[in-house]
C-alpha cells in the first residue's frame, strides 16, 4: 500500500515517515522545502533502510501533482504541507490563505481526478475557540483568532464539505496540540529557521548554548506556577497516531476530528525544570509580559482517539526533554547540508 506525504521532511512529516515505513506502508513524499531540508528525508532512509521516492515540488502546483498520481498507484493521502508559523500569518495573512487552502484545495483536486479519496488532514488545536473549558473534545466551538489557525479551521470546512457531497471519501482531521522531541536515534528533529516559535526548541537552544536565555511570557495566570501550560506531546508517539488514522480512512467513509494529545497540562516552568533535571543543562529564563491571546491552559481529551483509532499517547515529559536533547546536542545547529535533492540520489 503506497502513502504520499505532502510536506514530509518536516518536522512531524520526517518522523511519520520513519513509522509508515516501520508499519510496512510504501511512501513518497513531495516537499519544496519552504519549511524543511532534503537531509532530513536522507536521514529518514538511515533509520528505516530504506530508499524514499521523492519529488521537489509545490503542492500548490496542479501539474506537477497530476505527473506524481500519474506516476505512482497511490492509495491514500497525509496532507502536512503549508506554512505554520502564527506570527508570521498575523504580519503575512495573504500569504497564508493563498498557500495553505490553494495547496490543499489543488490536492483534493487531483486526488479525485486518480480516484485516490483517503486522506488524513494535519490540523492542529488552535482550530478551538478561545473560550472552551478544559479539555478540549472534538464537538466543542471552534474559532481561531489568527490567520494560521483560521486556514486549519477553513479546511476543515472545505474537507467536511467535501465528504457531505461524496460519499465515497474518507478524511480524517488530525487535531495537534503541542508536538516536541524527536526520534531516538538523535537523526531527526525539530529544526526550525531562525529564532524558534515553539517552547522546546527554544529551551534546547538555550542549553546549547545559541540562545542566551528562555523568556517566559507571564507568571500570574491560574496555573500551578503561573506560567501557561500545554498539552506536550512526543512527536513519534504523534506519527504513530497518523498510521493508525490512515488505517482508520481506508476502511472507512467520511469525515472526523481527532484531538492528538496526552491529556495532561505542563507548564512552561516545568518543561523547563524537567529539562534541566533530564540532561542536567543550565537554562536561565526571565519572565516577561505575557503575549496577547495567550490562554492560561490548553490540553486534550483524547478519548475519541482511543476509541475510534484504537491509539494513544505513551511517552511522557522526561522522555520528549531526554530525546529533543539528544538530537539538539547531536545536532547544534539543526540540519546543517545544503538545502538540495542531490542528497538523496
Amino acid at each position: 500500500m503506497s502513502i504520499l506525504i505532502t510536506g514530509g521532511a518536516g518536522y512531524i512529516g520526517s518522523h511519520t515517515c520513519v513509522e509508515l515505513i516501520s508499519a510496512g506502508y510504501d511512501i513518497l513524499v513531495v516537499d519544496n522545502f519552504s519549511n524543511s531540508c532534503a537531509e532530513s528525508l536522507r536521514r529518514v532512509e538511515q533509520i528505516t533502510g530504506k530508499s524514499i521516492k521523492f519529488y521537489e515540488a509545490d503542492v500548490c502546483d496542479k501539474s506537477a501533482l497530476r505527473i506524481i498520481f500519474s506516476e505512482n498507484n497511490i492509495d491514500a493521502v497525509i496532507h502536512f504541507a503549508g506554512y505554520k508559523a502564527v506570527g508570521e500569518s498575523v504580519e503575512k495573512p495573504m500569504m497564508y490563505y493563498e498557500n495553505n487552502l490553494m495547496s490543499t484545495v489543488s490536492l483534493i483536486d487531483v486526488m479525485e481526478k486518480y480516484g485516490v479519496r483517503n486522506l488524513v488532514f494535519s490540523s492542529s488545536a488552535t482550530v478551538y475557540a478561545g473560550d472552551n473549558p478544559m479539555p478540549l473534545t472534538e464537538d466543542m466551538k471552534l474559532g481561531a483568532i489568527n490567520p494560521y489557525g483560521k486556514t486549519k479551521l477553513f479546511i476543515e470546512e472545505i474537507l467536511r464539505d467535501l465528504c457531505s457531497a461524496k460519499d465515497n471519501w474518507c478524511v480524517a482531521l488530525l487535531r495537534y496540540f503541542n508536538p516536541i522531541g524527536a526520534h531516538k536515534s538523535g537523526l531527526i528533529g525539530e529544526s526550525p529557521k531562525g529564532i524558534p516559535n515553539n517552547l522546546m526548541p527554544y529551551i534546547s537552544q538555550v542549553a546549547v548554548g545559541k540562545l542566551q536565555r528562555l523568556n517566559v511570557f507571564g507568571d500570574d495566570y491560574d496555573t500551578r506556577d503561573g506560567t501557561g501550560s500545554r498539552d506536550y506531546i512526543h512527536v513519534v508517539d504523534l506519527a504513530k497516531g497518523h498510521v493508525k488514522a490512515i488505517q482508520w480512512a481506508i476502511n472507512n467513509t467520511g469525515c472526523e476530528a481527532f484531538n492528538l494529545g496526552t491529556g495532561k497540562g505542563t507548564t512552561v516552568l516545568e518543561l523547563r525544570n524537567a529539562f534541566v533535571q533530564v540532561t542536567g543543562m543550565d537554562v536561565p529564563y526571565a519572565i516577561a509580559p505575557r503575549r496577547a491571546g495567550d490562554l492560561a491552559e490548553v490540553y486534550a481529551l483524547p478519548a475519541k482517539a482511543k476509541d475510534v483509532l484504537g491509539w494513544e499517547a505513551e511517552l511522557d515529559i522526561s522522555r520528549m526533554c531526554e530525546d529533543a536533547w539528544r538530537w539538539q546536542s547531536n545536532n547544534p545547529m539543526g540540519y546543517e547540508i545544503d538545502n538540495t535533492i542531490d542528497i538523496l540520489k
